[in-house]
C-alpha cells in the first residue's frame, strides 16, 4: 500500500517524548484558518515555485509537494533515527495534514512501527469515523490531540467541520485510559475569550485520564507558504502570540487541576 507523504523531520524535540522523527501525511478534512501547513491540505500532489539563492542571484525552481511512499520505504527513513530513540525516549510522530485521512496506509505504518519496538505518536484533529479512529487507537502509543474550539458554529467557520465526532472521539480516548497530550491553539480573537476558556475546561475536567495540555501560541511563519502555492491567507494580518501573551492561560488550566507547557 502506498501513501502520500509531503515532509520528513528529522530529530524534532517537540512533537512528543524524547527526540523523534516527525512524518507528515497529505491531506487533510479541514481548513482551519491558522493552518502552518497549507500545503498539506490538497491531498494530491501539486506543484510549486521555491525561490532559490545562488552567488547572490535569485531564480524559482518547481518543486513537487507530495510523494506516493510504500510503508517500507516510510520505515527505510524512520529507522534512520532509531539509536536516537532508543537513548531519549522517543520514536516517530504522525502528522500532516491530518494522517487519519489515510487510515489504512496510517495503520499500516504503525503495525510496522510496533514490530520493530519504535515508539509512535498521532498529531491528529480527530476528526474521523468513530470506527476509523477506534482501529487507530489500539496501535498509537500517545494521541497528540488538537482542541480548537468548543462552539460547533464557531468550529464549523473556522476549520470547516463540525467538532461533534472530535469531542467524541477524544472522550473514547479518556474511556479506555490512552496516553493523550491535549494541544490548544491559541489564535488571538477567534479562541481565546473566556467564554470558550470556560467551555474547554468543563468538558476537559470530567475527563479523569487526560490531564496533560500544550498550549501553541499562535504564529505567522507560514505567510510564506500561502504565497508559495497560491492560497487565500485570512490571518496574514494577525500578530503572533509570544509565550507571555498566554501565561494567563496556562494559570487558568493549572488552577483548574491540569499540567500545562507551551509549544510542543
Amino acid at each position: 500500500m502506498k501513501g502520500i507523504i509531503f515532509s520528513f523531520k528529522r530529530f524534532s524535540v517537540h512533537d512528543g517524548p524524547g527526540i523523534r522523527q516527525t512524518v507528515f501525511f497529505k491531506g487533510c478534512p479541514l481548513t482551519c484558518w491558522w493552518c502552518h501547513n497549507p500545503e498539506s491540505q490538497d491531498i494530491k500532489s501539486e506543484k510549486a515555485l521555491r525561490k532559490n539563492i545562488l552567488d547572490g542571484i535569485a531564480f524559482e525552481q518547481e518543486e513537487t509537494i507530495g510523494k506516493l511512499m510504500e510503508v517500507s520505504e516510510v520505515m527505510d527513513e524512520i529507522v534512520k533515527d532509531s539509536i536516537f530513540y532508543d537513548e531519549s525516549g522517543g520514536g516517530v510522530t504522525i502528522s500532516g495534514g491530518e494522517p487519519l485521512m489515510q487510515y489504512q496506509f496510517l495503520d499500516e505504518l504503525l503495525t510496522a512501527c510496533q514490530k520493530t519496538g519504535i515508539h509512535t505518536a498521532v498529531d491528529t484533529s480527530g476528526y474521523a469515523s468513530k470506527k476509523v479512529f477506534q482501529k487507530i487507537a489500539e496501535k498509537a502509543n500517545l494521541f497528540l490531540y488538537d482542541l480548537k474550539h468548543l462552539d460547533d458554529e464557531a468550529h464549523k467557520k473556522y476549520t470547516g467541520v463540525s467538532n461533534k465526532p472530535i469531542l467524541e472521539n477524544l472522550k473514547y480516548l479518556n474511556e479506555n485510559g490512552k496516553k493523550v497530550i491535549v494541544r490548544f491553539p491559541v489564535i488571538p480573537g477567534i479562541n481565546d475569550t473566556q467564554e470558550n476558556i470556560n467551555a474547554m475546561k468543563k468538558f476537559l475536567l470530567p475527563l479523569k485520564n487526560i490531564r496533560h495540555i500544550a498550549l501553541l501560541p499562535y504564529h505567522n511563519i507560514a505567510n510564506h507558504k500561502y504565497n508559495k502555492i497560491k492560497m487565500d491567507n485570512k490571518m496574514k494580518e494577525v500578530k503572533p502570540l509570544q509565550k507571555s501573551d498566554v501565561q494567563w492561560l496556562k494559570r487558568e488550566f493549572e488552577n483548574a487541576g491540569f499540567k500545562v507547557s507551551i509549544g510542543g
